[in-house]
């Protein structure tokens, strides 16, 4: 096929896929398209870094002052225990970072250091989190950490790509047992002409992508097509 004609059967289908409506379509089976989306009945409280209990698949961070070869970064185990070095393995499940913080510092006190100082940070909770996939710079599943909105949770994405269509974001999430979705616009909302919404664990925020954008930066992946060049 000769590039001239490639160039025109892709931008045919591409705007034959910009004609048609983008979103979601009320007449979807496969979830409930709703205006607003209500919180999960059995919504979990807001997590609180403070009071929040270690469990296990829990992903910690802990640092020691002074002692930078002692950093950990490493998942609590199936067990509940977390493992460093010189201390060993540690109960972790169902203490506060602060108390394996204290504990870990016991261990290595007198023995180790003559005062550790100790932080444990949590990098993940592993039974809260929330997916962020479509057009965004980095997709994935991340911790909810406290309240996440849908800003939050796009700038925790590394932002949109610049194939993003911010008017067409699209957040799943099931209520009920019933999945449900609905349409926000990141416009809108960075404008202030709607609130920012609220997120939930296990809720899936999908960015759309703009047709024209999309197509643009496919036939960058053209040299031969990226100028223009005679239709017939």
């Amino acid at each position: 096929m000769k590039p001239s004609t490639l160039f025109v059967a892709v931008l045919a289908g591409v705007l034959a896929s910009c004609a048609g409506s983008e979103g979601l379509d009320e007449r979807s089976s496969a979830v409930q398209v709703a205006t607003d989306l209500p919180a999960p009945e059995s919504t979990r409280p807001t997590l609180d870094l403070q009071t929040y209990r270690i469990g296990p698949s829990d992903t910690l961070a802990v640092s020691v002052f002074g002692a930078p070869e002692l950093d950990r970064e490493a998942t609590v185990d199936a067990a509940g225990n977390f493992s460093m070095p010189l201390t060993g393995s540690i109960p972790a499940a169902g203490k506060t970072s602060q108390e394996l913080a204290d504990a870990i510092a016991e261990r290595l006190r007198g023995r180790y250091l003559k005062n550790p100082r100790v932080a444990v940070n949590l990098k993940e909770a592993a039974a809260r989190t929330i997916t962020v996939d479509g057009a965004v710079r980095q997709p994935g599943v991340y911790p909810v950490g406290g309240t996440m909105t849908l800003q939050r949770a796009i700038a925790t994405a590394k932002g949109v790509d610049d194939a993003a269509n911010i008017q067409n974001i699209v957040v799943f999430r099931t209520v009920g047992g019933k999945k449900m979705a609905a349409m926000f616009n990141l416009r809108d909302i960075r404008a202030g002409r709607y609130a920012d919404p609220q997120l939930y664990p296990d809720d899936i925020i999908v960015v759309g992508e703009s047709g024209a954008k999309k197509f643009m930066k496919q036939m960058m992946n053209f040299p031969i097509l990226a100028q223009f060049i005679p239709l017939l």
